[in-house]
């Protein structure tokens, strides 16, 4: 074909691209764009070149040795229902935008770790790249029939220009978002369209070849059986072989997780979990399809050809060879449709790690304009497109220096083995939280460099010196370290071989690392909401456990720089509105922590995000203890909730039995009015909140996120616990007016239950920072029932919390002997009693006037009970007079 004739037809075809990618980015709610075929189809970038022009080569020299990078994405596919969905919450929930913010969040946000990643993936995956252009470049060769042209310069080579066409299209539609965590509806659509495009044109010239240049696939295979080496090319061999096969499935079956490529399509583009339903079955059969007719072409070709040409062109050169130049064309674009997906995709999850975990975190985080956030988010925007322009031009340089040596599928391998070595931080990390930082970085590196030393060093020293001493001699000529032979194993295949050893060293590394050295409390944490993520996914962002002091103004400037006035804002009313916070609060908790760094993540990196919030914070160590004993927490809360979602038919009973508890108490005392009263307002604002969040639970429909759904849960549970408070109070006063509550007495020290009611109370006085001090910590026993003595002492404390400042507010609980008594004091700075309050505040449904500008909160039996609690213990309470600030209460209990 004319050579300008097939560049009209490279440009014809990308303008296609072009407008399909731009018809999908403007419809992007549509459902042409978001169905699991779409997605499924977008799965299929992991055939890329190598499948359409190498596999074949290998079939035709190697026999069925193709068939293992294929059968590992088989194999698994079914636990993509497990394993990818875990994958896809945790991303989803965490706002990952690579697999380097994916592992190194694992691992407590390590922004070493992330950046090692990244060079990985960049080691991994740029040999890749350059095996796509060599396909372009060797196929435009054979269609212009410019074989024995040789280009001198970049600028006589079209490749480069290839190359040049594909960054422009990937860093156009692969940057619209600062936020790299947004879908990118038009490559995806284009990769889907080209799917289809290269199974077709494939199936197409394998029909061609089989059933109208020979008399279809018996009558190719009789004619092959007679070759001499046959028998090879349909077996698998011997138990060496089987070894070779066994480690190339367990390696493809990483690389359909691990690629850079297909972690980018399979995750972070899946925007329904329920696709994967659809991807577990026709995936596998889309790579049936694909290699129904690889055999045969491969035959075909030798038959035609013998072994004069490079079999991996065998699908071009047919079809030249008997003059049909439009299938030609038919499967010259199908390999280019490989090519553009393969590189577009890569390119597009390249430079956001590279932004995100490289050149941002590594001395460009300074560099943004506070209150610019649209020049920030130009910034970041260009960032990464001169990213995908470097990615693509260093591939093109490796090409020109090192593709023009190897063969499509030698490439190939090299690129899964270095990818591979994330295997052991990414699917262990993933089920076992005992996995460190630090042992993720060792294995990861030590795999990496057993790998290059294995197969990438070998070929490379060949290429500069032209021997091969190396290779047959080994390091300094020590025969254990052959590349190829490494401590004498010598039946692997290379790609194998440094499969096995590099995998080898880099797990034993992570497991060793692991097990002896203890992660800081931030991987810990991270680990348990990773490997126990379908419970943490519940929690949002309360999983995160975070200790220390951070002002929501702080936090909010930050979130500025990146997102505008307008979106920091509207996020942070989001964040008061779902937890029920005032707008004017001042002190950020864990949860603002963490969802700060989840809204920057996709646009900076987690590496980059947590830099960040920790400069404008004062974040404090917290021992192992204490975060395994809130996620305990955690989960028993997980549990409470569970119980609460099969219980919630019985709520609108409760609030049935609470209107008539009610009227009852209307009835048989009238002088109660003003009791019931506030009861009834207390009662209502619960069983409210209650009856909305149950008529919308059940009025749901799947439009309902269920986040919203579970948050809806949790506030009728703070209102059902509100209302048993309540409701637990009344019944304790009804026993104590008629007498029938029993003192269960027992002899008990009264330092224990002093300390019993100041932890259980320590929660709501942290939240309001007011500090609580046991004055007397020395023991003395005595007889008394410590449940209602600890009641009393938490009524006290409450109160007390209550009426005092918040920050500035102190406590000091006492004790001390008097004559044959305990006598038991709290003491605060808060408001004081007014002075004609001191002679009532013990009678029954009394409040104080004063102690709000609002309706007075409770139900005025609190010290009532406390009271009639001391009176049956024989002892006395009241109130202590002429104290200048605060108040005192004092209670007694008798003792022989």
């Amino acid at each position: 074909m004319n050579n300008y004739a097939l560049v009209l037809v490279i440009i014809v075809y990308l303008a296609v691209l072009f407008y399909i990618a731009f018809i999908a980015e403007k419809k992007k709610q549509s459902k042409w764009v978001n169905n699991p075929y779409v997605y499924t189809l977008s799965l299929a970038v992991y055939c890329s070149a190598w499948t359409y022009y190498g596999s074949v080569g290998i079939a035709a020299n190697s026999g069925i040795d193709f068939l293992p990078i294929y059968l590992g994405p088989v194999i698994v596919a079914p636990l993509w229902i497990v394993v990818l969905r875990k994958i896809i919450r945790i991303s989803k929930q965490h706002k990952i935008s690579s697999i380097a913010d994916f592992i190194s969040l694992r691992y407590g946000n390590s922004r070493l770790l992330g950046a090692l990643v990244t060079i990985v993936c960049l080691f991994g995956t740029l040999p890749y790249i350059s095996l796509q252009l060599k396909a372009v470049s060797e196929t435009f060769e054979i269609m212009s029939d410019e074989t024995s042209y040789i280009s001198t310069t970049v600028f006589d080579d079209s490749t480069f220009y290839v190359a040049l066409i594909l960054a422009i299209f990937a860093a156009f539609f692969g940057t619209q978002n600062a936020d790299a965590s947004e879908k990118h509806k038009g490559i995806i659509a284009t990769v889907a369209f080209e799917s289809i495009l290269k199974l077709v044109f494939f199936l197409v010239i394998g029909i061609y070849i089989s059933f109208y240049l020979f008399d279809g696939t018996t009558d190719i295979y009789n004619k092959i059986a007679s070759a001499e080496n046959f028998s090879s090319l349909i077996r698998i061999g011997e138990l060496e072989d089987g070894f070779n096969w066994s480690f190339m499935i367990a390696l493809s079956a990483m690389a359909i997780f691990l690629l850079p490529r297909q972690f980018q399509v399979s995750v972070l583009e899946n925007n329904r979990e329920k696709h994967l339903k659809k991807a577990i079955w026709l995936f596998p059969l889309y790579l049936l399809l694909f290699n129904i007719f690889v055999v045969f072409i491969a035959w075909a070709g030798k038959l035609t050809f013998g072994s004069s040409i490079n079999a991996e062109y065998f699908t071009l050169l047919l079809p030249l060879k008997n003059g049909n130049l439009f299938l030609a064309t038919l499967v010259f674009l199908g390999g280019f449709s490989a090519v553009i997906s393969m590189v577009v995709v890569s390119t597009l999850a390249l430079s956001t790690m590279v932004s995100n975990n490289l050149i941002i975190p590594y001395g460009f985080l300074d560099k943004f304009i506070k209150n610019q956030p649209e020049r920030n988010s130009k910034y970041i925007k260009n960032i990464r497109r001169i990213s995908i322009f470097i990615i693509i031009i260093t591939a093109y340089f490796f090409y020109v220096s090192f593709s023009k040596e190897l063969s499509l599928y030698s490439i190939g391998l090299i690129s899964f083995v270095i990818i591979a070595q994330l295997a052991p931080s990414f699917f262990v990390g993933l089920y076992w939280n005992r996995g460190s930082a630090k042992a993720a970085i060792i294995g990861i590196i030590v795999g990496f460099f057993v790998s290059v030393y294995t197969l990438v060093l070998p070929f490379t020293i060949a290429a500069y010196t032209g021997t091969d001493d190396f290779t047959q001699y080994g390091l300094m000529g020590i025969s254990n370290l052959k590349p190829y032979a490494l401590f004498g194993i010598d039946f692997l295949s290379p790609p194998a071989h440094a499969f096995f050893w590099s995998m080898t060293f880099n797990l034993l590394c992570y497991l060793t690392f692991s097990l002896t050295s203890k992660g800081n409390y931030r991987e810990r944490n991270y680990a348990e909401m990773f490997v126990d993520s379908k419970n943490f996914t519940t929690l949002q962002d309360s999983a995160l456990v975070w200790k220390g002091e951070a002002y929501v103004s702080d936090i909010k400037n930050v979130l500025i720089r990146f997102l505008g006035e307008k979106r920091a804002t509207r996020a942070l009313n989001i964040f008061f509105t779902k937890y029920k916070l005032p707008k004017d609060t001042q002190l950020a908790d864990a949860r603002l922590i963490n969802f700060s760094e989840k809204l920057l993540t996709g646009s900076i990196g987690s590496a980059s995000a947590k830099i960040l919030i920790a400069s404008v914070v004062k974040e404090e160590q917290i021992s192992l203890v204490e975060v395994l004993k809130i996620l305990e927490e955690s989960k028993e809360n997980i549990v409470s909730n569970k119980v609460l979602l099969e219980k919630s038919n019985e709520l609108s009973q409760l609030s049935s039995k609470l209107k008539d508890a009610n009227k009852e108490l209307i009835s048989k005392d009238r002088q109660k009015d003003e009791f019931l009263d506030t009861v009834a307002h207390e009662l209502k604002t619960p069983i409210t909140g209650i009856r909305a969040a149950t008529e919308l639970l059940m009025d749901d429909n799947d439009d309902m996120p269920k986040e919203t759904k579970t948050q809806f849960l949790k506030n009728i549970l703070q209102d059902s616990d509100r209302l048993g408070r309540l409701i637990n109070n009344i019944l304790d006063f009804e026993k104590l007016e008629t007498g029938r509550l029993h003192l269960d007495i027992q002899y008990k020290d009264i330092q224990e239950t002093i300390v019993k009611a100041i932890s259980s109370i320590s929660q709501i006085a942290a939240r309001k920072e007011v500090t609580i001090t046991n004055n007397n910590t020395h023991s003395f026993s005595t007889n008394y029932d410590e449940d209602r003595i600890l009641q009393v002492l938490t009524n006290l404390l409450s109160n007390a919390i209550k009426f005092c400042s918040p920050k500035s507010g102190k406590i000091i609980v006492d004790y001390k002997l008097g004559n044959e008594t305990v006598e038991i004091s709290v003491t605060d700075n808060g408001k004081g009693i007014p002075e004609e309050d001191y002679d009532y505040i013990f009678d029954k449904f009394y409040q104080s006037k004063d102690q709000n500008t609002r309706k007075p909160q409770g139900s005025g039996l609190g010290l009532a009970i406390t009271k009639q609690i001391v009176e049956k213990h024989n002892g006395k309470i009241w109130a202590k007079k002429d104290v200048k600030i605060g108040a005192s209460l004092v209670f007694t209990i008798p003792f022989k």
